[in-house]
C-alpha cells in the first residue's frame, strides 16, 4: 500500500530547493514528447475490466501543493514580454495596424492577438478554483521578484507564484450524477475522482470578438468587409436596398443572401467593400479557442516530465457544467446564464440557448449585465489597449521593456496606427445589432466557450500498472514517488 503526504510545505522546507526540481528541469523535451501517454487510473481506484480487473487497497493520493503549483504556473505563468516584430507599412505603402494585441505580457501558450482569453478552473478535493493570470504592471513586478528561469526556482517560488493566481469558486469538488447526459462512457467512473486534480478551460470570446472586428475594419478603404448575419435572410428595408437585392438576383451585382449589418449605406459611401463579406456565423469563435489546446499539450508534457498520470478527455457536458442546482445533484462552476431574446422562429444554437456570461465578481465577460451597453463594451476594449493603466500599448513602461532601447519602443508606438473613430463606430453598430437581434452577445458563439474537454492529473495506481503493463510504458511514473515524495 502506497501513501503520499500531500500537506503544504512548511517554511523550513519551502526555503530549500526540492530535490525533484533539478530533475524536472533536466528532463529532456524529446523524452517528454516520445514518452507522453494517456494514463487514466489514479491511486485508490479499482478497475472492473474482466481479465484486466484490479481491486485497489490504497487510499486516494492527492497531488502535493508543490505539484499543483507547477501545473498552475504552466497555464498562468508570465514568461516575459511579447516580441513586436511585425511591419508597420503595407506593401501598398499604407500604414499597417501596429497595435493588434490585447496584452503585452507573454505566457506559455500561443494566443490569437495575445488575447489570453483562456481561463482554467482547477478542481480538486479542496474545491473549485479559478486560475487568474497576473497582467500588466503586476505581472512585470512578479517577473522581477523571481529568478528569470523556471529551472532556478525554489519550492517557495513555485508555490507563491501559484498562490497569486488562485481564486476560490467553491469549497467542494465539482460533482454531477455519474451517468449520461453528464458524463460519456467510462468517464463516469474514472473522471473527476477523489485524489485527482482536474484542469478545465473556458474561453472568454467577448474581448477578442470585439478586438477582431476592429482589426478587420483597419483594412484600407475599399477592402474592409461587409459584416453579414448569415442566420437571417436579407430583407431589404428601403428602395435602395431593394434595387441592390434585385440586381443581385439578376447576376449584375454582388450576391447578398444574408442580412447586411449596418445596412448598405457604408457600402455606398465606399467605406466597406460589398465584394468582401464577413458572415458572423462562419467566424464562430474567431479562432480564439485554439489557445486552450496549446495549454493542454503544455500540461500533458509537463505532467509526463513530473511523472504524473495525465488524461485529456470529455468533461461534464455543457450546459450542465456551468450550473449549480443541489436539487438536481448539479455542482458545477456557478456561471450566470442569461436567457436569449425570444423569437417566433428560433435561430440556430447557441443563439437560441442561455448564454454563460460569467461568475459574478469572479470572472465576467464583456457583455450585459457586466456592462451597461455594447457601446461601453467596445469602449472598454479600446481603453484597455491604449490607456496608461491597461495591459497593452498605453503602458509604455511594460511595452518598452522588451527593447534594447526605450526610444525605439516609443518610436514604434508613435508609428503604429490605432483604431479610428469610423472603425469604433461601425464595431459598435455590429455589436449593438447582435444584442438587439438576439438579446445576447455574442450570438454566434457563447460568451464563454468551452471545447468540452478537461485534463486530469493523478498519482497512478502503480500496482495495477505493475500487474498488467510493460514497465517501459510508465518508467517516469514509477520513479515519481522516489523523487517527489522521498
Amino acid at each position: 500500500m502506497t501513501s503520499i503526504d500531500p500537506s503544504p510545505a512548511t517554511d523550513a522546507t519551502a526555503s530549500a530547493t526540492h530535490p525533484a526540481l533539478a530533475d524536472l528541469a533536466g528532463y529532456p523535451f524529446l523524452s517528454a514528447l516520445t514518452e507522453r501517454r494517456t494514463r487514466r487510473i489514479p491511486r485508490g481506484f479499482s478497475v472492473n475490466a474482466g481479465p484486466l480487473s484490479h481491486e485497489s487497497h490504497n487510499a486516494p493520493a492527492p497531488l502535493s501543493k508543490l505539484e499543483e503549483a507547477i501545473l498552475i504556473t504552466c497555464v498562468t505563468g508570465i514568461t516575459g514580454i511579447t516580441t513586436h516584430d511585425g511591419p508597420l507599412v503595407e506593401n501598398n505603402g499604407l500604414d499597417e495596424l501596429g497595435t493588434p494585441f490585447l496584452n503585452i505580457m507573454a505566457r506559455t501558450g500561443s494566443s490569437a492577438d495575445n488575447a489570453q482569453a483562456t481561463h482554467f478552473f482547477m478542481i480538486n478535493d479542496d474545491g473549485i478554483f479559478l486560475l487568474r493570470s497576473p497582467r500588466g504592471e503586476r505581472a512585470l513586478e512578479l517577473l522581477k521578484d523571481l529568478p528569470p528561469k523556471w529551472g532556478d526556482w525554489t519550492e517557495s517560488d513555485w508555490i507563491s507564484a501559484a498562490d497569486e493566481c488562485l481564486v476560490r469558486v467553491s469549497d467542494r469538488r465539482l460533482d454531477f450524477p455519474r451517468e449520461w447526459p453528464y458524463y460519456l462512457g467510462w468517464n463516469n467512473q474514472a473522471s473527476n475522482t477523489p485524489g485527482t486534480t482536474v484542469f478545465f478551460p473556458v474561453v472568454d470570446c467577448t474581448w477578442q470578438y470585439i478586438n477582431a472586428i476592429l482589426i478587420l475594419l483597419t483594412e484600407p478603404g475599399g477592402m474592409r468587409p461587409l459584416f453579414l448575419d448569415d442566420w437571417r435572410s436579407f430583407h431589404p428595408k428601403n428602395a435602395v436596398e431593394w434595387i441592390a437585392k434585385i440586381a443581385s438576383g439578376l447576376g449584375i451585382g454582388p450576391k447578398i443572401p444574408y442580412h447586411p449589418i449596418g445596412g448598405l449605406d457604408r457600402v455606398r459611401s465606399g467605406y466597406l467593400n460589398k465584394q468582401s463579406q464577413a458572415p458572423l456565423g462562419f467566424g464562430n469563435t474567431l479562432r480564439t479557442d485554439y489557445e486552450a489546446f496549446f495549454y493542454f499539450q503544455n500540461l500533458m508534457l509537463l505532467g509526463q516530465a513530473m511523472g504524473l498520470g495525465g488524461w485529456i478527455h470529455g468533461s461534464v457536458f455543457p450546459p450542465y457544467i456551468w450550473q449549480q442546482d443541489d436539487a438536481k445533484g448539479w455542482h458545477g462552476l456557478g456561471f450566470r446564464l442569461e436567457e436569449p431574446k425570444k423569437h417566433h422562429r428560433w435561430p440556430p444554437v447557441p443563439a437560441s440557448q442561455p448564454n454563460p456570461v460569467g461568475i459574478d465578481g469572479i470572472l465576467e465577460g464583456l457583455t450585459p449585465p457586466y456592462v451597461s451597453s455594447m457601446d461601453e463594451a467596445v469602449d472598454r476594449v479600446v481603453e484597455s489597449k491604449y490607456s496608461a493603466t491597461g495591459p497593452a500599448y498605453g503602458n509604455e513602461k511594460v511595452f518598452s521593456s522588451a527593447y534594447r532601447n526605450s526610444d525605439d519602443a516609443r518610436a514604434f508606438l508613435a508609428k503604429g496606427t490605432r483604431f479610428g473613430p469610423e472603425e469604433i463606430a461601425y464595431t459598435k453598430e455590429i455589436c449593438n445589432y447582435i444584442w438587439d437581434t438576439y438579446g445576447r452577445f455574442p450570438a454566434h458563439v457563447d460568451a464563454f466557450y468551452t471545447p468540452g474537454m478537461w485534463l486530469q492529473f493523478s498519482h497512478l495506481e502503480l500496482e495495477y500498472y505493475d500487474r498488467f503493463f510493460d514497465p517501459r510504458q510508465y518508467t517516469r511514473q514509477a520513479a515519481h514517488d522516489g523523487l517527489w515524495h522521498p
